[in-house]
């Protein structure tokens, strides 16, 4: 679980993890369902899948490493379009009213798109 800069209250968690009360609000932002996790075990308030990265950059992706700094960018630029823009602000409102998790499934906890998200929200 990571936090972005301070101010702002989102954390990212995997979906995989138990939940936990400190999480606050949990929103999934997986394009897709997680595999093998029920709704309940998921206990998620939201699902904003809009705002996961489109399925032509998500199969691009595939979370290899190497193309990371690359898909930040091209991920940054979808969350800078005009139909990403309310949902980045309802995320941002949910943050200022308490904590705000944003769950995820990728196995990789440093690169992902909920990072990626809790950047953008840091900078709004």
């Amino acid at each position: 679980m990571r936090s972005p800069g301070s101010g702002v209250n989102v954390r990212i968690k995997r979906v995989y993890l138990p939940p936990d009360l400190s999480d606050g609000r949990r929103v999934l932002v997986d394009r897709l369902w997680p595999r093998g996790v029920t709704r309940e075990a998921a206990a998620v308030e939201d699902w904003f899948r809009e705002i996961g990265p489109s399925n032509e950059l998500r199969t691009w992706f595939g979370h290899q490493p190497d193309r990371w700094d690359e898909f930040r960018t091209r991920y940054l630029v979808e969350l800078a379009s005009p139909s990403a823009a309310p949902l980045l602000d309802r995320l941002k409102e949910m943050a200022s009213a308490g904590v705000l998790t944003l769950v995820y499934s990728a196995k990789d906890e440093a690169r992902n798109q909920a990072v990626v998200i809790a950047q953008a929200l840091a900078n709004i």
